[in-house]
């Protein structure tokens, strides 16, 4: 290993505690004088957290404190230990993103050397690490895998089905079967029953990836119900608006692309927000680019009300709960953003 700053990027796994008995080892083998330090991040995406950084970032980075404190001993006064929360005002998605924030740490701290841990994987689906090591290779960095002991892992061929996924497509099927069928007479309703049973039968262990929170999916269910009429609403109150400024002698329009952030991640309620705000009078989304939003907006008042972030709340309620509702809106969070970046003191030009 290269170097006297390493790097370590954490996150909860079953060899984080190995990888960074390895790190702490490997700076006890430095070179006598050369004052190593391990610097501990945990990149903390700005997709999945909204304000203060969550709790169990920094319960774990408290937790590898006191590993490496356990591991070094006696050395533990001649090598340098940091922690750090990364990346929690950007969104970071892909190999590349977390590359370019660890790349930006390690210059700021003149860390030549990344330990990366086997089971290093932040965003929870494809594998990071192969493409993570290459981005960080091409940034000038030596990188190393913990060379540490991973976890037998054995995956059936088939993985077993539970109840969840059966009722889940019954009911997509035996909806679906109504829906087309338009109507809900008795023989409609057995047959259509007759067929999502068939359906659920035979596909319920290969149409559906992972396994079904019924629980969630109610309650994302209910909300969704609760949503529909908010969002007629919404419609019908726009609708007034643009007839009002339509009316008008003067045609009071001020038409403007608005750009900005929206709090809400993956495909799903990415889609439901741009189409709710295409749906309603006076709006209309141009682009989505992961979550940041360009949208046409006709009116001064259709600007603001979108900029208000009603319904960007109201998605957040249908797919994350009450509790994620209560948020700053978009205009807040970047007059928020303003003044952060605002200089403080300094002579009046």
């Amino acid at each position: 290993m290269t170097g006297t700053q390493i790097l370590v990027p954490v996150r909860d796994s079953v060899t984080l505690r190995n990888t960074v008995a390895y790190a702490a080892e490997s700076a006890v083998d430095a070179e006598p004088g050369a004052a190593p330090t391990l610097h501990f991040v945990y990149p903390v995406s700005e997709r999945v957290t909204v304000g203060d950084p969550p709790e169990d970032a920094t319960e774990l980075l408290d937790r590898v404190r006191a590993w490496v404190a356990e591991d070094l001993g006696d050395n533990a006064a001649s090598i340098g230990v940091e922690t750090a929360l990364v990346g929690p005002d950007e969104y970071l998605f892909n190999p590349g993103d977390y590359a370019d924030v660890l790349g930006r740490y390690a210059a700021e701290n003149d860390v030549e050397t990344v330990v990366l841990d086997p089971e290093f994987n932040p965003s929870g689906m494809t594998p990071l690490l192969p493409p993570l090591e290459t981005e960080l290779e091409r940034a000038g960095l030596a990188v190393e895998i913990a060379p540490v002991e991973r976890p037998t892992r054995r995956f059936p061929l088939a993985r077993r089905a539970g109840l969840g996924q059966f009722a889940v497509l019954f009911g997509w099927a035996y909806g679906f079967y109504l829906l087309v069928g338009g109507t809900l007479s008795t023989f409609d309703l057995a047959t259509g029953a007759i067929s999502g049973l068939v359906v659920a039968g035979l596909l319920w262990r290969i149409s559906l990836s992972g396994f079904v929170d019924v629980s969630r999916l109610v309650g994302r269910l209910g909300r969704l119900v609760v949503y529909a009429p908010f969002l007629l609403w919404e419609i019908a109150k726009a609708n007034f608006q643009i007839a009002y400024v339509v009316l008008h002698p003067d045609l009071p329009i001020d038409p403007e692309v608005v750009e900005f952030d929206a709090a809400v991640w993956s495909e799903l309620p990415v889609t439901t927000l741009a189409n709710s705000i295409t749906l309603t009078p006076g709006t209309l989304t141009i682009d989505v680019s992961r979550r940041h939003f360009t949208v046409h907006a006709l009116t001064d008042g259709a600007r603001e009300d979108l900029l208000g972030g009603t319904l960007e709340r109201a998605v957040r309620f249908v797919f994350y709960g009450r509790s994620a509702a209560r948020i700053p809106s978009p205009a807040e969070r970047d007059a928020d953003s303003d003044d952060a970046e605002r200089p403080t003191g300094g002579e009046n030009a």
